[in-house]
């Protein structure tokens, strides 16, 4: 029983080691300093397509956004989503941090 025992002491040790080296470097929400609206598609217009593209981006510590991928949401408006996150600024941090970010498309008729 004590075999058993200490086998489950050391799962749960190491559960928790990977919870911890889960979490980001620097805290997540880095405040936004400049915010960039996305030039919305004009075949995506003329279609009628709107929603959510949920894009993750890569931030460096000064707060310049060295990455930016579309993750979720139409194929049509990633790359107009990507391209106006790219040119977004936040504010300094401690390190490199991740977060994920929606933009949102609305069909304005």
């Amino acid at each position: 029983m004590r075999f058993i025992s200490s086998r489950k002491t050391a799962a749960l040790v190491a559960a928790l080691a990977l919870a911890v080296c889960a979490l980001p470097a620097a805290a997540a929400g880095r405040k936004i300093e400049r915010r960039v609206p996305p030039v919305y598609p004009e075949l995506a217009k003329r279609m009628h397509i709107g929603g959510t593209v949920r894009v993750a981006a890569t931030i460096a510590a000064d707060g310049t956004v060295t990455q930016a991928k579309a993750i979720s949401g139409n194929k049509l408006l990633e790359s107009a989503a990507e391209n106006a996150i790219r040119q977004w600024k936040f504010a300094p941090g401690d390190g490199t941090s991740t977060e994920n970010i929606n933009v949102d498309f609305e069909v304005n008729d």
